[in-house]
């Protein structure tokens, strides 16, 4: 009996998926890369049925991801703006009232764990001792829309030297106050990637992130965790509430 690879919608669910990748992963797409039939041997399963379908997305969803760290150079920096472009107001989402975390500067603690020697809490004032810098740069959201914001902190980089933290790891993992989720290590050491303290030469607010946020302007917004509550350094891809949605892990803009 001849091996069905192929559903009835298959050019269309091919059209539909080319759409959604990051552009790299497109390109790469385009040259066949990954073909249909690619994928189900890859995958081995057919391309017949919904579950085959979902594995078969998620193996295109890998693919973008580790493509996407290989493209990605630690060395090139984000667009930053002049304060002028600002966008005012800054718009945000998934923030609810009844979950906002009042904490004060002295009875914050941030968590420290994983592959760190430096294994203590970490106080708002202590953060703010750090040497602190600010940026102006555009976040891009995966639901289409952007805006430019100034943000100030610690380089992420200086907190894990402060940490001692293991650089030749692979990840870091944050839990937040209501999810989870994790960057790549080059990322992290990234210029720009920024443990938030301020939005605009102020008191981080709660819909931003408060206490912590890790601005990423070269991620999407949903790998710009917020409500920061413990880092953790490891090698062991612990993934995220949004990437077990099946958003892309890596999540470049």
């Amino acid at each position: 009996m001849q091996r069905k690879f192929f559903s009835p919608h298959a050019k269309e669910i091919v059209s539909d998926v080319y759409r959604g990748l990051d552009a790299p992963a497109r390109r790469m797409f385009g040259k066949k890369v990954l073909s249909l039939g690619a994928i189900s041997m890859l995958s081995g399963c057919t391309l017949s049925d919904d579950d085959s379908i979902e594995k078969a997305l998620m193996v295109m969803s890998r693919f973008n991801d580790r493509f996407q760290g290989w493209l990605f150079d630690p060395d090139k920096m984000a667009p930053t703006y002049s304060e002028e472009m600002i966008t005012k107001p800054f718009p945000f989402n998934a923030y609810y009232e009844e979950h906002e975390i009042r904490p004060s500067p002295t009875n914050f603690k941030l968590k420290v764990s994983g592959l760190v020697r430096g294994k203590k809490d970490w106080t708002l004032l202590e953060l703010g001792s750090l040497p602190q810098t600010s940026q102006v740069t555009r976040h891009i959201c995966v639901e289409g829309w952007s805006a430019v914001g100034k943000w100030g902190g610690v380089r992420f980089s200086d907190f894990l030297a402060s940490i001692e933290a293991d650089t030749t790891a692979r990840y870091v993992g944050f839990r937040c106050h209501d999810y989870h989720t994790s960057i790549d290590m080059q990322t992290a050491l990234h210029a720009q990637t920024l443990l938030t303290l301020t939005y605009a030469d102020e008191t981080l607010p709660a819909k931003y992130g408060y206490p912590l946020k890790l601005r990423i302007p070269t991620k999407l917004g949903y790998k710009n965790p917020k409500y920061i509550q413990e880092v953790f350094v490891t090698n062991i891809n612990p993934g995220g509430f949004w990437e077990d949605q099946g958003y892309n892990w890596f999540g470049g803009s």
